[in-house]
């Protein structure tokens, strides 16, 4: 196995690849003397692919997934131990685990391959284990050595982490797909052959939403984990939690406002939507979220739009396109004028 300083890791990956998001490299990668090159430009990418998710699962939210939030240090750049927070330890956990269990069954890896341990074993009635499995052990086991080893502290802080680490690896195993062919004469599908397929990464990404919005506030004392017996007490509240759960300290700020401390910049000029057939129920609710209860009146902006439009191939070869002009309406968050000789709107803050 070719094993890479850390180091050099960082530089090599940092100068090659060229991710917009470098956190993801210098993050995932300073895990030790143990970190596999191997495995690192996969960890990038699937680092890339939490990134990603996490925005376009709240893009519509007071929260939307800012790049300062991105930071997985426990005691670096990501200080708040809100559910937020939470959730950018799982989504990168699980985008992680996905990307290497995907590449390892793509054939990338030459020490990893699918997933056979149960092949020829009865699953249910009518049904056996055969055809390739994703090997999410493998994923499992090789995220897990380069995220985990991101938390080098022993607080409820560090805790917390590594408990929704582990939630997002579990979000990964639980939303896998069995899949199935039939066996029989003229196709009566007598038995079945079944294996385990990931999901879209999409549906992870919806799976740990849902949990973001269950997720469980642990009260701990202050000061807990500054003595041996403290960090027994931690590691004890985290055990009685189930790790599918994610679970966080501090109750989240108001996103509606501005706070530079924390480097929240509030819902003022956030782009809210109104319209259209294809709008799911979380996007036509975004200018009440955003906007009115926050305190903000919904600003309607016309613009005009260019396009490539009435596209056609040339013999040969070019595709030579028209530009098409269109004029939209689009909807924005702005401050509300107090009306004359009364109070100003006290914005409701529903989550």
């Amino acid at each position: 196995m070719l094993l890479m300083k850390p180091s050099v890791c960082i530089f090599l990956f940092t100068c090659v690849l060229h991710l917009s998001h470098t956190w993801s490299v210098n993050n995932f990668l300073m895990t030790g003397p143990k970190a596999y090159l191997i495995y690192s430009s996969s960890v990038a990418a699937g680092a890339q692919s939490g990134i990603e998710e996490c925005k376009y699962q709240f893009a519509w939210d007071r929260w939307n997934c800012p790049e300062r939030a991105l930071q997985l240090s426990s005691h670096g750049g990501l200080r708040s131990a809100n559910r937020e927070t939470a959730f950018v330890h799982a989504i990168s956990s699980a985008g992680v685990m996905y990307t290497l269990t995907r590449n390892c069954s793509l054939g990338d890896f030459d020490n990893c391959g699918c997933d056979d341990s149960r092949n020829g074993q009865l699953g249910g009635q009518g049904w056996l284990w055969g055809g390739c499995s994703d090997n999410v052990g493998f994923g499992e086991a090789i995220s897990k050595q380069f995220v985990d080893a991101l938390e080098t502290g022993q607080d409820a802080r560090a805790a917390m982490n590594l408990h929704n680490n582990e939630a997002g690896r579990k979000a990964v195993k639980g939303t896998m797909k069995r899949t199935c062919k039939c066996h029989g004469v003229s196709g009566s599908c007598t038995t079945q052959t079944c294996w385990l397929q990931l999901p879209e990464f999409r549906e992870v990404g919806a799976h740990l939403k849902e949990k973001y919005h269950a997720a469980l506030k642990v009260d701990l004392l202050q000061g807990a984990g500054n003595s041996a017996a403290g960090r027994g007490a931690i590691a004890d509240t985290f055990r009685s939690i189930s790790t599918r759960e994610l679970v966080h300290l501090e109750d989240s700020p108001d996103y509606c406002l501005e706070n530079k401390t924390l480097g929240l910049l509030g819902t003022e000029g956030r782009e809210c939507l109104r319209r259209g057939r294809s709008l799911g129920r979380w996007e036509r609710r975004s200018c009440r979220r955003l906007c009115g209860d926050c305190g903000l009146a919904v600003e309607e902006r016309r613009a005009e739009t260019v396009s490539s439009c009435n596209c056609k191939f040339h013999w040969c070869c070019a595709v030579r396109c028209e530009q098409c002009r269109r004029r939209v309406t689009k909807y924005f968050c702005s401050r509300a004028e107090r009306p004359r000789g009364g109070a100003a709107h006290k914005p409701s803050r529903k989550p």
